[in-house]
């Protein structure tokens, strides 16, 4: 099943909605129920899309979970530790080699590798086995009109609606706490747009069909820009001194510079040299595990924007791929919790855009971090440290 003429004028409605429309959120919740309605009804959602809409309702749970993402106040060594198991490592070794004819198929028609895949749809749902008991319409029905993040939202209402008027979902269908659906808990956009029938029998599966899931998940990934044929981490050794200042993700230069830098493979080894830039991401510090991240890499923060998490993502990939366990090398202790509150607090006093006073280390605190380093003659490696506390 390829992206529909219908499924296309759905996305084409939905465009041509007005901004205040598509960003409306907090009003009486029965008014702003049936602007949606509206919009529906625009883009073709018939009775049974609108009738599932008529009886969905504010779910507090999911503002709950919405609220309490602590998961991610974990440092990379904690999270990934956990979530790279040696049950998800069997399981992904075992379902590369039960589905090998669908993951090649999906290289050869989408370009990403079965172990990219393959570690997606281990940690979002261990295989299919924890797909999630919320009620997808409740959930994105309340984060669409919650006012905290209603632009990520709202515009996978009408989607959904599609999906149960044409009867391809049930209404009362249940997934994660953030709508996402199916066993690699795809938003219902991607369903709509990138969702392909793997396994030939008309229907698109995305909760029972492996071979769907497979197919569907490497659609997205290549629509989100993978490029075929190169890679997208690879784990490395940094020298004791080198200029600090430019690693990080974003700052992307030719792999040979790395080398002449003293930046080699884990092994010690040199690095291989594609004719491509790359990034070098230190997640603790310039003392914790390394890695070179390559334009393939950036994809992963298309499907999640934690960078602990896609992390984890990139580096399980690699150990389906045949990688040994990444060097946890000894980095130094860093900044949890109620310390980390203080540093950001710090940070935003001195005008540093932090992203929120949240105990995690997201992008906007780690480049604050890094800039804070510059002024204090510090190594730049974006990890905070009890000393950068004191010291600011």
């Amino acid at each position: 099943m390829r992206i529909s003429v219908k499924a296309l004028s759905v996305l084409a409605v939905m465009a041509s909605a007005t901004a205040a429309q598509a960003q409306e959120c907090g009003v009486d919740f029965e008014v702003w129920r049936k602007g949606v309605a509206d919009e529906a009804r625009a883009a073709g959602v018939g009775e049974r899309g609108l009738s599932a809409l008529a009886v969905a309702d504010i779910d507090t749970r999911v503002l709950a979970r919405d609220r309490a993402q602590g998961v991610f106040s974990q440092t990379f060594i904690e999270f990934s530790s956990r979530m790279i198991s040696d049950y998800r490592l069997k399981q992904g070794a075992a379902n590369l080699k039960k589905y090998a004819d669908v993951f090649a198929r999906a290289e050869r028609e989408f370009g990403v590798p079965g172990p990219v895949v393959a570690a997606f749809w281990a940690l979002e749902t261990d295989f299919g086995a924890v797909q999630g008991d919320f009620g997808t319409l409740n959930a994105l029905v309340t984060l669409a009109h919650d006012c905290r993040r209603p632009q990520l939202f709202r515009p996978q209402l009408v989607p959904l609606l599609t999906l149960i008027d044409r009867g391809m979902l049930p209404a009362d269908v249940k997934g994660a706490w953030a709508g996402e659906i199916g066993q690699t808990q795809i938003l219902p956009t991607d369903y709509l747009l990138r969702g392909i029938d793997g396994d030939g029998d008309g229907i698109v599966d995305l909760r029972g069909s492996a071979p769907d899931v497979i197919m569907t998940t490497a659609n997205k990934i290549r629509h989100r820009g993978w490029k075929a044929g190169q890679p997208w981490l690879v784990e490395i050794r940094v020298p004791d001194d080198m200029p600090w200042d430019q690693t990080g993700r974003t700052n992307k230069l030719p792999v040979a510079q790395w080398s002449d830098w003293g930046v080699t493979k884990r092994d010690g080894s040199p690095l291989e040299d594609h004719g491509l830039n790359a990034g070098v991401v230190l997640p603790m510090g310039r003392k914790g595990p390394a890695f070179l991240s390559y334009d393939n890499y950036d994809i992963y923060l298309h499907w999640n924007q934690s960078a602990t998490y896609t992390l984890t993502a990139a580096v399980l990939a690699t150990r389906l791929a045949g990688a040994p366990a990444y060097d946890k090398r000894n980095p130094e202790p860093g900044l949890i919790g109620d310390t980390m509150k203080q540093l950001q607090q710090k940070l935003a006093d001195k005008g540093y855009d932090v992203g929120g006073i949240d105990g995690i280390l997201g992008a906007g605190t780690r480049e604050a971090v890094r800039q804070e380093q510059i002024k204090l003659g510090l190594p730049v490696d974006g990890w905070p440290t009890p000393a950068l506390l004191g010291m600011m």
